[in-house]
């Protein structure tokens, strides 16, 4: 079996499972507490649970709507992907409470009949084919079928599944290339080269991967909950330092062969810090020439000045003597790439060998920059005018594949007079370019008085343990007068870095072991006990003041339901079904506390159906919306499968009560009874605001200066969230003065 995080194995349609299980699961309390309400009624209908109902899709629609379309970063947008399912949800959300309207007020006026009621409940069957229809392109199939073989002609893959045997397999997007084994060792290396510990690097790297695994709505709700409650997270926890890393590590597809070495080397850490160094190493420069120029570069960040000590340190040239001492400080201003200092040359006529001394480059803790490799550059006073000799340095080098890079040193001998260059080439050995390396040929250039160059190859990485490899790079020409040197020739030997590929090990091992934690399908009742008694589930270490003030709020309620069988006997079915007891149990108590609560304040049970119950149930919603619409590249699991559930609510929730209660009574002879009253009020103002709603998400996404339901720019995105709001608050406002008899609207 593959582990979750390669392969997400599909047993149920999403539609199917979004409309059925999903939608009772995050539903039940609602559908439960208009079933028990009627029940311990004597079969009678109350207020409680189908206000709650209506509501409740008031809330889901309008409310949780307006916190997905504003809480996605400016500029960024969600789309539904799934249109055509939308589009039958959001039409059976606006006909359940249109036919609740006209099963209330026309067809038989405060009454249910039998055949409404088992219409009413057959209509949910009914929604779960006709999406499943939708999802599958069923009324399309044929042209989409020949659209299929035209696009397979050139290539297109139209989704990202998998045929294997067994059924679907959903394949991750971001590991569509290599391995996902390959894809991790490679981001597990580029998080052993930052300054983090094993473990804050592999759960780095366990956050990454589990937030790119499609998640179900299902996902999204459980995390919301367990962060009400001071549970055990979904994601594991990283801090603020890994967090800014988090979002500079680029995608595996997305990572050409200059990001590979760009990303992993880079001292400005993402662009966050200026990088200040020489533009050379060494100079060179005539006693007689009175001064000698260096040149100091910025890179990295750039919209900021930056300032940088300089001073001078002595070698076999004294200062005073050989060259006047420098000390002081370098500004770049906003936006200045490049500075140049001048040090003066004392030319005392008098016949010496050649001398040098050092320029060192020194910055503050708090200057916001951070020096290059090259911060100290080492200056030759020379008594001749030859543009010298090029050679390497040494005929042989070792270099570790873990650098990424090879800095093999080129020195100019016997004159640095004058702008040269050196033409080079490779040569295999062991080493096969373009598969261990990257070089072929080059030129590299001397500037006028610059001694020392570093002729840069870039390393490419293996994932697997490798033996020695060696490559032989050769100095063919060069231009400007210069000549070349004895060492024309040297060779490079790539060794694996062994200290290194044993921290990449310990990471890939700790991410896999947290990878392995996150399965919901695996957890023992042992696990659930001792993820319930302790605080985050035993993360303390990640665990805020918050969670410990919620784990104590909720600890009775955890404890209550670790006693739940774990997901993984019998296919959860056992879990699912004793949930729904529970949660039954608990909704008929928190049924009565409403009313009571309603009774002490004088609120009307209708009245405290459609705010707090309403509001108390959805909130988890609230929170896995949020989550979804911030994490997901879709609008679907967001506010999608919201228009799905407030119709399976009323299907549901109202059709199953109705039904065992219609036919109570039928075999009473009695009609069942079901007064319009605040009821059909609160269904007409919910229709009308929800009919509103929809079209304002079509007209979003219809917009070309907005282009989807969520997110665009930011002006558009709080006009639109307080509209939504106050349509909810409208509704509410309305629906309470029509109950309290300050609007006198006869409904029935």
């Amino acid at each position: 079996i593959l582990p979750f995080w390669k392969y997400c194995p599909q047993v149920w349609n999403d539609t199917v499972a979004n409309l059925s299980l999903m939608a009772l699961g995050t539903s039940a309390p609602e559908i439960l507490l208009s079933v028990i309400e009627i029940v311990g009624n004597n079969m009678e209908s109350g207020e409680l649970g189908p206000g709650t109902i209506v509501g409740s899709a008031a809330f889901n629609l309008l409310f949780i709507s307006a916190i997905c379309i504003y809480c996605i970063p400016d500029g960024e947008i969600r789309r539904i992907a799934s249109v055509k399912v939308f589009a039958v949800t959001a039409f059976s959300c606006i006909f359940a409470y249109v036919w609740l309207a006209i099963v209330l007020l026309a067809i038989s006026p405060n009454v249910i009949e039998v055949w409404e009621a088992v219409l009413t409940f057959v209509f949910f069957p009914l929604l779960i084919l006709i999406a499943y229809a939708a999802d599958k392109n069923f009324f399309l199939k044929r042209f989409l079928k020949k659209r299929q073989e035209e696009q397979d002609v050139v290539g297109i893959q139209m989704n990202d599944k998998i045929n294997r045997p067994g059924g679907e397999v959903t394949r991750l997007h971001s590991f569509q290339d290599k391995s996902v084994d390959e894809e991790m060792a490679l981001l597990a290396k580029e998080l052993g080269r930052q300054d983090l510990s094993p473990e804050e690097a592999a759960n780095l790297l366990s956050h990454r991967i589990a937030s790119e695994v499609p998640h179900s709505r299902g996902w999204y709700r459980i995390n919301a909950i367990r962060n009400m409650t001071g549970g055990r997270k979904l994601l594991p926890p990283i801090n603020d330092t890994t967090q800014s890393l988090y979002g500079h590590m680029a995608k595996p597809e997305e990572k050409t062969e200059s990001d590979v070495v760009t990303v992993k080397t880079d001292p400005s850490q993402g662009g966050k810090k200026a990088v200040v160094q020489f533009t050379a190493a060494s100079v060179a420069v005539m006693e007689n020439e009175g001064k000698v120029r260096l040149g100091i570069k910025r890179t990295g960040l750039m919209n900021k000045p930056v300032s940088v000590k300089v001073e001078t340190i002595n070698g076999t040239a004294v200062a005073g003597e050989d060259y006047k001492a420098f000390e002081g400080t370098v500004e770049f201003k906003k936006n200045e790439a490049l500075r140049e200092i001048f040090i003066e040359i004392v030319d005392d006529f008098e016949w010496e060998p050649d001398e040098f001394f050092f320029v060192k480059l020194k910055v503050d803790a708090d200057s916001g920059c951070v020096l290059g490799p090259i911060s100290i550059c080492e200056v030759t006073i020379i008594n001749d005018d030859e543009p010298g000799t090029i050679q390497f340095s040494k005929p042989s080098y070792v270099v570790k594949e873990t650098g990424l890079k090879a800095l093999i040193p080129l020195v100019r001998l016997g004159g640095a007079d004058g702008h040269i260059s050196v033409k080079w080439q490779t040569k295999d050995i062991t080493a096969i370019e373009g598969k261990d390396y990257s070089g072929k040929e080059g030129i590299l250039e001397f500037d006028n008085q610059e001694t020392t160059k570093n002729l840069i190859i870039n390393l490419f990485e293996s994932n697997k343990a490798e033996r020695d490899e060696s490559f032989q790079i050769e100095l063919t020409e060069t231009t400007g007068g210069a000549t070349l040197g004895k060492i024309s020739k040297t060779v490079v030997t790539i060794i694996n870095d062994e200290e290194f590929n044993g921290l990449v090990n310990r990471i890939l091992n700790m991410t896999k072991a947290n990878l392995e934690a996150l399965e919901l399908h695996k957890t023992t009742y042992m696990q659930q006990f001792i993820e319930a008694m302790n605080v985050n589930g035993g993360q303390l270490a990640t665990a805020t003041f918050v969670d410990y003030i919620l784990h104590f709020c909720s600890f009775f309620w955890k404890i209550l339901f670790a006693f739940i069988p774990p997901a993984q006997y019998c296919g959860g079915w056992p879990a699912f079904f004793v949930s729904l007891a529970v949660i039954g149990l608990l909704t008929a108590i928190i049924g009565d506390l409403a009313g009571i609560f309603g009774c002490l304040i004088g609120l009307e049970d209708s009245i405290t159906a459609i705010t707090l119950v309403a509001m108390g149930t959805s909130m988890p919603d609230t929170f896995a919306s949020k989550t979804a619409a911030m994490m997901e590249k879709t609008a679907d699991n967001s506010v999608g499968n919201v228009n799905g559930s407030n119709s399976v609510n009323v299907f549901l929730g109202l059709g199953l009560p109705w039904l065992i209660a219609a036919i109570y009574h039928h075999v009473k002879g009695n009609p069942f009874i079901v007064p319009a009253g605040s009821l059909g009020f609160s269904v007409i103002i919910y229709t009308g605001t929800a009919v509103i709603a929809i079209a304002v998400l079509i007209g979003r996404r219809l917009m070309p200066s907005i282009g989807a339901e969520l997110g665009g720019p930011k002006c558009s995105k709080i006009m639109c969230s307080i509209f939504f709001l106050t349509l909810w608050v409208l509704y509410v406002i309305l629906s309470a003065l029509q109950t309290k008899g300050i609007i006198d609207v006869k409904i029935g």
